[in-house]
Formats: structure tokens, C-alpha cells, sequence
């Protein structure tokens, strides 16, 4: 009975240690999935909407930008401004305007309204007074992301991008390319780079840098090309499903293997116990 005790108790703790150092790794992801569910919501949204309300938001968010080019640029709206802002692209009400996909890092988030925490801590935030990411000659939309977070990789391996590589937004029913040409380590109040350039459609990924000082601003610009014809799987909850269940293989697999070693083991033992 003390032996049972002691193997429960050993069990319990290496079972706690186990769960404690997991943690992070858990929460992360929980988080891919609310991330996928978003998008795929998302997607489901878009495709409900006809044709014709998809253009229109569609020309909405252009002439917001053509009034944002026309009139300059402000990183801090009004009342008046923001309730204007946050109207377009809202598709689902939730504040999802789209979402991007960067394959170097295999990286794809919902990419919000605004970069408030609540939005920061599970997606990317459009900073507002740059151009919605429609793009368009004239418009630099830009996007910001968290890294580090011991709850959700975000843009953690956004260092990892180099110049010459891809990455891409979907918005409604369109599709946008954009390769890096242009990355930039910056102070946060050096907003020079994230300007419009007149004739030109960029747009710049943001995030903290160094890693775990955020000091810094690491600023990763593309510039729109044209996208390519090869069909790409853009349902992350398809592949979050996906690895699901190879990881839930996997736990079974190993959970067969332990139980079978387990039990003959204990034939070993009776073996040469008789």
C-alpha cells in the first residue's frame, strides 16, 4: 500500500511538471484554433455576401484610402474618424477585416481593427491611420503583431523573413501579393517609413524588436505583384483539424506502445516470480 502511494505521488508530480511545462506550448495551440475558427468564420461570412455587397464594401474601403492619400495621414482619429474607420471591412462584427498569410514562417492570422491589447494578444491589428488593406497605387497599409507571447507565437519569427520573400492578404473575395523589399529596425516614434508613397501600394508588417526588449520596431515592407495562379489550401481551420488529428494519432500510438511494454513487463516479472 506505501509503495502505491509512493508511485502516486511520484506520478502526480511528474504529471504536474509535465502539464506546468506545457503550458505555453497549450495555450499556444488553443489559440491556433481560435485564430483558424476566426478565419474560417471569416471566409463563411464573405461567402454568404453577394456579389454586389462585396463590391461595394470593396470600393468603400478604396475611397477611404483615396480620401486618407488626399488628406494626409493621422496616427491618432477623432470620435468621428474612428467610427468611420471601424465601418469598414466589418464584415462578420467582429472587427476581422481579413487576414494574412506569410510562408516563410508559416504564419497566418485575422487581422483586426486597431491594435488594442485584446486584439493584439491572439491577432494582428491594422494601425489606424494607415490605408486599409485593399491596396491600390497610393496606399501603404500597415500591419502590427505581437511576439514573445508565451501564449501565442504571433509574429515571433517575423526576423526570420528576408528580402525577395512573399507574403499575403486576403480581404473579401480578393487576394494581395506583396514581396519584401525593404526591412528596417526603428526607434517607435520613427514613423517616417510607414508614410504613404504616392506612387506606390505597400504594406509594412510590424512588430517589437529586439526579442524580449522590444526597444525597437522590426519594419517588414512589401510591394504589391501580382499573385500567382497556383491554387493555395487558405483554410487554416482545415489544417489545424489536420494536425489535430496526426498529433491525436500519435498520443494513441505512444499510449498502445506504453501499455503493451507495460504489460509485458509485468509477465517478465510473474515469469520469474513462479
Amino acid at each position: 500500500m506505501k509503495k502505491r502511494m509512493l508511485k502516486a505521488a511520484a506520478f502526480l508530480l511528474v504529471t504536474g511538471g509535465l502539464l506546468t511545462a506545457l503550458y505555453p506550448s497549450i495555450r499556444n495551440f488553443g489559440n491556433g484554433f481560435t485564430q483558424s475558427k476566426a478565419i474560417h468564420d471569416y471566409q463563411e461570412a464573405v461567402d454568404a455576401m453577394t456579389s454586389a455587397d462585396r463590391e461595394k464594401a470593396w470600393a468603400q474601403a478604396a475611397a477611404y484610402n483615396q480620401k486618407l492619400k488626399e488628406q494626409g495621414q493621422s496616427w491618432t482619429l477623432s470620435k468621428k474618424e474612428a467610427g468611420e474607420y471601424e465601418a469598414q471591412l466589418s464584415i462578420t462584427g467582429q472587427g476581422i477585416m481579413g487576414y494574412i498569410h506569410i510562408p516563410r514562417i508559416d504564419c497566418t492570422l485575422p487581422i483586426c481593427h486597431g491594435t488594442e491589447e485584446n486584439v493584439l494578444r491572439w491577432a494582428a491589428g491594422h494601425i489606424e491611420g494607415s490605408s486599409l488593406p485593399v491596396g491600390g497605387k497610393g496606399s501603404h497599409s500597415v500591419i502590427s503583431g505581437h511576439r514573445g507571447l508565451p501564449s501565442a507565437r504571433l509574429f515571433t519569427d517575423l526576423d526570420q523573413v528576408e528580402i525577395g520573400d512573399t507574403f499575403t492578404i486576403y480581404v473579401l473575395d480578393k487576394t494581395l501579393t506583396y514581396q519584401v523589399n525593404e526591412i528596417k529596425t526603428v526607434l517607435p516614434k520613427e514613423t517616417e517609413s510607414l508614410k504613404i508613397r504616392p506612387d506606390e501600394d505597400l504594406c509594412t508588417i510590424v512588430t517589437c524588436t529586439p526579442y524580449g526588449i522590444n526597444s525597437h520596431r522590426l519594419l517588414v515592407t512589401g510591394r504589391r505583384i501580382e499573385t500567382p495562379n497556383q491554387p493555395v489550401e487558405t483554410d487554416p481551420l482545415k489544417q489545424w483539424i489536420y494536425r489535430l488529428t496526426v498529433m491525436a494519432v500519435l498520443l494513441l500510438a505512444a499510449a498502445f506502445c506504453t501499455v503493451l511494454l507495460h504489460r509485458r513487463k509485468n509477465k517478465e516479472r510473474n515469469k520469474s516470480n513462479e
